[in-house]
């Protein structure tokens, strides 16, 4: 029964490691630095608007509900059928304006999948 055991624990790691998650771990640290492109207009402050809302929290967060922030009609239509996950934060990164039809953000967005799954990692440290 050992081996039987020790197989199936063997067979289990690897087809776990074949899988892998659905969006790769990004590098925080490196994300911190990805994020000084984010600077001039949003702070991981809670509370703290700049001229983009405060992205602390915002994994988990339903997208145009920051306190205090005036969000276009355009972000608070998206939020009302959206939640700011990993996956929902990356494909908006790519392209701002695509994802959000009439929305503020100038940004032109950041096309390297490296660089948004490392400032997602960045930003999961203020949301936890």
């Amino acid at each position: 029964m050992r081996i039987s055991s020790a197989l199936t624990i063997i067979a289990f790691t690897a087809a776990a490691a074949i899988a892998g998650p659905a969006l790769a771990e990004g590098d925080a640290a490196a994300g911190e630095k990805v994020f000084n492109k984010c600077k001039a207009c949003h702070t991981t402050e809670a509370g703290k608007n700049k001229v983009g809302p405060s992205l602390a929290g915002v994994i988990g967060r339903k997208p145009g509900t920051v306190e205090g922030f005036k969000y276009s009609s355009g972000m608070e239509e998206f939020g009302a059928d959206h939640v700011w996950d990993e996956e929902t934060l990356s494909t908006y990164l790519e392209a701002p304006k695509k994802v959000v039809k009439g929305g503020k953000m100038a940004f032109v967005g950041l096309k390297k999948p490296d660089d948004r799954e490392d400032v997602i990692a960045y930003l999961k440290q203020f949301s936890e």
